[in-house]
């Protein structure tokens, strides 16, 4: 049986009196995922469990590796079956990872199975799984619903086809999927397939037509219900002046390759330029910062982006973020902003710098994003209540996303809302906060759920 218990994570008893009673039944609101929008309208029935589980997922791949699996086991020719019982065996012994917890909980949560996942069990497993599939038909919306999800703001790139979003919305679904824009394609200017890209948005020659092209799919986007923008960076690079931009820019599109020195240049003129025109629509930000990308080349020329070769960034631009901000808030061009951090060393500069653009004009204007990607665990969810709490305003805070490509994820928001049950449940048992447990309720069910809600404009 597993050793997942209804206490789970939660070590007292005030800490699960706030869970079950304030936490557990909130729906889910998921503003930050990589969720494939067009496998959500077709909707089918998964095959196998490995489909569900494994494919395309590259936090497990990367577990698998850091045991020394052959990446044979991983992304390369061996059948499902072999992978996913490969998978299972290394799993038995990954004491403290966050998939040994989030594994174990998905399978009870959607296939109603609590055998430890371990090498012993695995065959049995993949047997239950598969059954459980197809005796239920199991499909994408049987699995968003089953978790309660109300909203789910996709990832797309500002060329994407957005008649999925109108075909998606006509179905019966009992939530609503919005893709959130993002442009990074056409920010990073140093990438082989960049004019590519760029060529997608028409007829583009100048920096002055990339930004009407770019504030044309804007609105294309938010006819379709869009109201969040991403932006992602290694580093936030100074701002620039437009001439220099435009100089890298014409380059680049003549075929020139551009150093790092012209790149950051760019990178740094475009993000100003994407802030005021996010703001100029009240399009609530999303940038994320701290994420040094492909490291492995070989890797990277034989499976592609986003397959599991990313890391933690020394650098995340903290003072270059500061004149950025400044800058547009002088401007009156900051927008709402949600910071997501990959250094967790860096947690306590980014929350008080933030502090210093707060406003009235919407609580938690400027967001210290949840725990994300190597940080979406235990450690690194308590380490950032501790930050959160002692330089911010842990009432305003949005909460927990999946920023995930599977859809077994939204249990990742049932471990958060433990791990924040128990974070007031300890505090209140010490006799450090107030032991009104109505009061404390309040604050958890707009952290799971309502603060996301209004400041995304989900309640208009």
């Amino acid at each position: 049986m597993s050793y997942i218990k209804e206490n789970f994570l939660l070590t007292n008893k005030t800490s699960e009196k706030l869970y079950f009673n304030y936490a557990k039944d909130m729906p889910i609101f998921d503003y930050h995922c990589h969720l494939p929008e067009k496998q959500i309208l077709e909707n089918k029935p998964f095959n196998d469990v490995f489909e569900i589980w494994l494919a395309g997922d590259h936090y497990k791949w990367r577990l698998m590796r850091n045991y020394g699996v052959d990446e044979e086991y991983i992304t390369g020719i061996k059948s499902n079956h072999e992978k996913f019982i490969t998978y299972c065996t290394v799993l038995g012994t990954a004491f403290g990872n966050p998939l040994y917890h989030w594994s174990q909980v998905e399978l009870k949560e959607f296939f109603n199975c609590e055998l430890e996942i371990n090498g012993e069990n695995a065959e049995q497993i993949w047997n239950w799984c598969n059954d459980y599939i197809k005796l239920n038909e199991i499909t994408p919306q049987k699995l968003i619903e089953k978790s309660n999800v109300t909203y789910i703001f996709t990832t797309n790139e500002i060329f994407d086809d957005l008649s999925t979003f109108t075909k998606i919305a006509q179905k019966d679904y009992k939530f609503k999927v919005i893709p959130a824009f993002r442009a990074d394609k056409i920010m990073n200017i140093e990438a082989e397939k960049y004019n590519d890209f760029v060529d997608k948005l028409g007829d583009v020659k100048t920096l002055s037509d990339l930004e009407n092209r770019i504030e044309d799919r804007l609105k294309e986007f938010i006819r379709v219900g869009t109201t969040a923008a991403d932006i992602a960076l290694q580093s936030v690079y100074p701002v620039r002046d437009e001439k220099d931009a435009e100089k890298v820019f014409a380059k680049r599109r003549e075929g020139g390759h551009v150093t790092q020195e012209e790149s950051e240049i760019f990178k740094g003129y475009l993000t100003y330029f994407l802030f005021k025109l996010y703001a100029k629509y009240d399009i609530s930000t999303e940038l994320h910062v701290g994420a040094m990308r492909n490291n492995n080349t070989e890797m990277l020329n034989k499976l592609g982006l986003d397959t599991g070769y990313d890391s933690i960034a020394e650098d995340d631009g903290i003072k270059n973020m500061s004149r950025l901000f400044d800058r547009l808030n002088c401007e009156n061009s900051l927008p709402k902003t949600v910071i997501f951090n990959l250094n967790p060393k860096m947690n306590a500069e980014i929350m008080t710098l933030i502090g210093c653009f707060q406003d009235g004009s919407a609580r938690g204007k400027m967001q210290y994003g949840p725990a994300w990607w190597f940080l979406d665990n235990k450690v690194g969810m308590e380490k950032h209540l501790d930050d959160l709490t002692a330089t911010g305003h842990i009432g305003a805070f949005v909460g927990m996303l999946t920023d995930s490509r599977s859809f077994l994820s939204y249990p990742r928001h049932h471990y958060f809302r433990r791990i924040l049950c128990n974070y007031f449940g300890t505090l209140m048992e010490n006799g450090e906060m107030t032991g009104d447990e109505k009061v404390v309720g309040e604050v958890i069910k707009n952290v799971c759920y309502y603060n996301a809600i209004k400041y995304f404009k989900m309640d208009e």
